[in-house]
């Protein structure tokens, strides 16, 4: 059941399943909590407590149009952990996700048990980057999110996983424009968190689709190699969203990293 908190003034949806450790799953751009479907069904009923929250203006939590840092995605996460009373957890990111989980640990790091990054990089935006996230926030605004969707679908999805694609397609669309405008924005003034892994000293999980061409595997193995002791997944047969396109195959691989 989805729940509701107001978190420094912004309504926050929220799933909050089983007992035991917590795990806390953070989707990524333009999606919601049910991008982790399979894993909280699992890992729940497995002796964790999964907490995977509707970031601002995603799912069913409130929009705030203008520009969404992430550190204020960030700073959610740690207000619903505070509403929650739980100190530390396990903290995994997908992509946008990914990068709320790094300054989350740049700005929290005592509060982190261990680290998921999935299909994510560390770098900052470079200045075409900035520039394109920019402009589609502009178009997403005035256009809304169906073109976008088709556009870059089989990048998220591999084709052939053609119930994940439409899965995750009606994610997409069910999005706001604004929320996801507002996002873009902020993610487009992105710091680099590069300096941040050297700091990294948990248990620290990368996970890569092998054919994600938005955050590839040079990516994951960049991350693998400046945080210490870190494990490297590499999910064959999936893009940019593993959890959802191969998600027997990742739960193995997050649950062998809880169990270890």
């Amino acid at each position: 059941m989805v729940n509701e908190a107001i978190l420094s003034g912004v309504r926050t949806a929220y799933l909050d399943e089983g007992e035991g450790e917590p795990l806390v799953l953070v989707h990524g751009h333009p999606f919601d909590h049910t991008l982790w479907a399979a894993q909280t069904a699992e890992f729940a009923a497995a002796g964790y407590r999964v907490i995977a929250p509707d970031l601002r203006g995603y799912g069913a939590s409130e929009v705030i149009p203008g520009v969404t840092p992430l550190s204020d995605f960030a700073t959610d996460v740690a207000l619903l952990l505070n509403h929650l009373r739980v100190e530390r957890a396990t903290l995994a990111g997908v992509s946008m996700g990914g990068q709320i989980a790094l300054e989350f640990f740049r700005l929290f790091a005592d509060r982190v048990a261990r680290l998921v990054l999935c299909d994510t990089a560390p770098h900052p935006e470079t200045e075409s980057g900035r520039a394109w996230r920019r402009q589609l926030a502009e178009r997403l605004l005035r256009e809304g999110m169906g073109g976008y969707t088709d556009e870059v679908l089989d990048r998220m999805v591999a084709p052939r996983h053609a119930a994940a694609s439409r899965r995750v397609r009606a994610m997409m669309l069910a999005t706001s424009p604004q929320g996801a405008a507002a996002a873009l924005r902020g993610r487009a003034e992105r710091p680099d968190y590069t300096p941040v892994l050297a700091r990294v000293r948990v248990p620290t999980l990368v996970v890569v689709g092998r054919e994600d061409t938005y955050t590839p595997v040079a990516d994951a193995e960049f991350l693998h190699e400046h945080i210490a002791g870190s494990r490297l997944a590499v999910i064959e047969d999936a893009a940019h969203l593993p959890m959802v396109e191969r998600p027997e195959e990742f739960n193995r691989v997050l649950g062998d990293f809880l169990r270890s």
